[in-house]
């Protein structure tokens, strides 16, 4: 049996712990420590004072390419990879480091949380690394968005520059606007 260094050992809690704070789910945090799963539970239990969500994780790549989540994952990787190229940081601090900067530029939805979760945002740069997607030029604006790797991009206009017809028409818009013109009569 080999023994594990207390130092090693007391990292991975440490970056269990940070990751948790941030909104990892188990999954995402059995593939990035080497803690076991009875331990990542009860980590997960003392800082959130709730079980782990259950369920699977993202496995569309799809989701990344509609046109709110475009807008927040194309930021996610740029900066991701501006730290990957510039700062020489790679792996998962890579994915943490980038995902901090990524929220102190955006601000939550009305429910309070991020439109890019780091468990989608971890699922994106693996995405890159398997070569599902890559990222294309807007032909207006210049900037680098999400886009499948096997679709055509000559001519390619971002969801900034060219917005769909029903972008930011959702019900709970609605409500919210509705809501906030009742308050202003009241």
């Amino acid at each position: 049996m080999a023994k594990k260094s207390v130092v090693t050992e007391a990292q991975e809690i440490q970056l269990a712990i940070e990751l948790i704070n941030l909104g990892a789910r188990l999954q995402l945090l059995e593939s990035e420590t080497t803690l076991s799963r009875e331990r990542l539970l009860k980590l997960y239990k003392e800082l959130k004072g709730v079980s782990p969500p259950k369920g699977m994780l993202p496995f569309s790549t799809d989701w990344f390419i509609t046109w709110l989540p475009n807008i927040h994952s194309s930021l996610f990787i740029n900066i991701h990879r501006y730290l990957v190229e510039h700062a020489g940081v790679t792996g998962i601090e890579a994915v943490m480091k980038a995902y901090k900067l990524y929220l102190e530029q955006v601000e939550p939805d009305p429910s309070g949380e991020p439109v890019l979760s780091l468990t989608r945002a971890w699922t994106l740069v693996r995405f890159f690394e398997s070569k599902m997607l890559s990222t294309a030029c807007c032909s207006k604006c210049a900037g680098e968005f999400v886009v499948h790797k096997l679709d055509l991009h000559n001519h390619y206009v971002c969801g900034l520059c060219h917005m769909p017809s029903r972008a930011g028409k959702t019900k709970k818009a609605k409500e919210d606007a509705a809501s906030a013109a009742a308050e202003l009569l009241a």
